[in-house]
């Protein structure tokens, strides 16, 4: 089956403090700012992706905040390491990386908020979502 979707154009997170939050993804895990407005700043999350950081408030298309689990960022090729080391440099609490079966790594850190952000090396390493489950 040809698949509908092919990865994430946009998450959007809710925060009190948008310039410590912003402070957080640029300078820990060097993300670029791509427009600041009124009430919201987005950030580059790789070549097809967004992240935004929005205050509370009403939005438009009846978006509102609300608790999720965690989410994760794939790892540019090689780069899990350095970044773990430079989240550490900024005063990061880093767990990890962590190895999971089949050899793929992840680390996790809390952002200002405690959102729990994963950065997950198994995409850069260029193996099929459906050999995630394979030995």
């Amino acid at each position: 089956m040809v698949p509908f979707t092919d990865g994430f154009a946009e998450l959007t997170l809710e925060t009190p403090d948008r310039a410590a939050l912003e402070r957080f993804y640029v300078e820990g895990l060097g993300l670029e700012v791509l427009a600041r407005e009124d009430d919201r700043t987005w950030l580059a999350a790789g070549p097809h992706a967004r992240l935004g950081l929005w205050e509370p408030g009403e939005k438009e298309f009846g978006d509102e905040g609300g608790a999720h689990v965690h989410f994760a960022f794939s790892a540019a090729p090689g780069r899990l390491d350095a970044l773990c080391e430079r989240l550490r440099a900024r005063g990061a609490d880093v767990r990890g990386p962590e190895e999971h079966d089949g050899g793929d790594r992840s680390l996790y850190v809390e952002d200002p908020e405690g959102n729990v952000v994963e950065v997950w090396d198994f995409f850069g390493r260029g193996k099929p979502v459906e050999d995630l489950g394979a030995s």
